[in-house]
């Protein structure tokens, strides 16, 4: 049903090779790097060693789908090269530089960075020298409605004067983060979604203060997510990306690829701890008899294959509604997968975690860092609770539009 392409099936066996042979021999590398650092935050040689050789493969961008910046891959074919990446989920997306949040700051400053912004900041990022983050949740307020959000943007001559306080902003306290995209209020009197906007600020910039790196479930990730504040922190006017009061109609626009990333990434990680599972259940005996044989791990062996194609499926048929009908049609299946591939995972690495016993909660094997990671993505741009808001809102005008035609 979604085929992919000769060109989307050439960079598929080009990347499903680059992982046999590089990302997951490096795997045990990297935790060893990351171990003999003893920095939570440390960016490990292995990572640009992996990121040379995807490089010199054609493995680069491959997310960006305009041809000036990337390969221009559609999100159909890009969708199953971002499941593979999955499959290694801490190294592989940021050794092909397909990693979030800056893959979307990429894309925003590709739509509606100017020229400056453009030299500064995308084409070192495009060339993976430098790392971003983004920076739109608040400690104060639900920021699962953007509409909340309180740091204020206020213009003062040819600057814009930022004062705020943010977190579980991703990337801040990677060793390479350069800049930050913060979305702020520029003018709180403006109609609801008119009222914020978005600006490019240099992590450095006086005022800009990392004040920590919250963990996830105990764990510190890499990249970090941190919490920053802006104490009268000043940009120039050129600092903001579209104009004022766009900074909602900015965020709307990043979500969408995005979310078909973090879902196709989703399904990789699950398919991953599918195979632990098996292999795990095949080399265990209890009773005198291997787990595998045992009813009900059968059952789950064969219910997340089928969740699994669920949600696959499901996540294909949305980024082909993407590249064939757009975004705004396609709001109701971006929003479901947003909801369905996350959870279907966190089903199968629990199960996996079930099968491998006390080994399945240590950091021995990956299944406990897997599901703090993917039990974040059900908060992650926003929650489920929004996107089921989403869909059946959507659902009602759907069913009112059927009812007023059979009158």
């Amino acid at each position: 049903m979604f085929e992919l392409s000769e060109r989307g099936q050439h960079y598929r066996d080009r990347m499903l090779a680059f992982m046999d042979e590089h990302v997951y021999p490096a795997e045990s590398v990297y935790r060893e790097q990351m171990r003999a650092s003893g920095d939570a935050n440390h960016h490990p040689q292995v990572l640009e060693d992996l990121k040379t050789e995807a490089r010199a493969r054609g493995l680069w961008n491959l997310f960006h789908p305009h041809p000036e910046w990337g390969p221009g891959l559609t999100n159909l074919e890009y969708a199953h090269l971002a499941e593979i990446t999955g499959r290694s989920i801490e190294i592989a997306p940021e050794a092909v530089n397909c990693n979030a949040p800056d893959t979307g700051n990429m894309e925003v400053l590709t739509l509606f960075g100017t020229d400056e912004h453009k030299e500064k900041y995308l084409k070192p990022l495009l060339a993976g020298e430098m790392a971003s983050a983004f920076a739109m949740t608040e400690p104060t307020v639900a920021s699962s409605d953007a509409t909340n959000v309180e740091t204020r943007m206020e213009r003062d001559g040819d600057e814009y004067v930022i004062n705020g306080r943010k977190w579980w902003t991703s990337n801040a306290l990677h060793k390479n983060c350069k800049v930050l995209i913060v979305m702020g209020k520029t003018d709180p009197d403006a109609p609801t979604h008119r009222q914020q906007s978005m600006m490019v600020v240099p992590i450095d910039a006086p005022g800009v203060k990392v004040e920590r790196g919250l963990p996830v479930f105990g764990y510190m990730d890499r990249e970090g997510h941190a919490e920053v504040t802006f104490t009268d922190v000043r940009v120039p006017v050129t600092a903001l990306l579209a104009g004022e009061g766009d900074g909602f109609m900015i965020s709307q626009a990043r979500l969408g690829p995005g979310r078909i990333h973090h879902c196709m990434r989703a399904i990789g990680v699950a398919e991953r701890a599918l195979d632990l599972m098996i292999d795990r259940a095949q080399s265990r005996v209890t009773f005198g008899e291997p787990v595998a044989n045992r009813s009900n791990i059968m059952d789950w062996v064969a219910e997340a294959r089928i969740e699994i194609e669920m949600a696959r499926l499901l996540t294909l048929k949305a980024a082909h509604m993407m590249d064939t009908v757009g975004n705004k049609v396609a709001r109701t299946e971006i929003a479901a997968i947003k909801v369905a591939a996350p959870n279907v995972a966190l089903k199968v690495i629990d199960r996996a975690i079930q099968v491998h016993g006390g080994g399945g909660v240590s950091d021995d094997f990956p299944l406990a860092k897997w599901y703090a990671h993917m039990r974040t993505l059900r908060l992650a741009d926003g929650p489920d609770e929004v996107h089921k808001v989403t869909i059946a809102r959507r659902e009602y005008r759907r069913r009112s539009s059927e009812q007023g035609r059979q009158k």
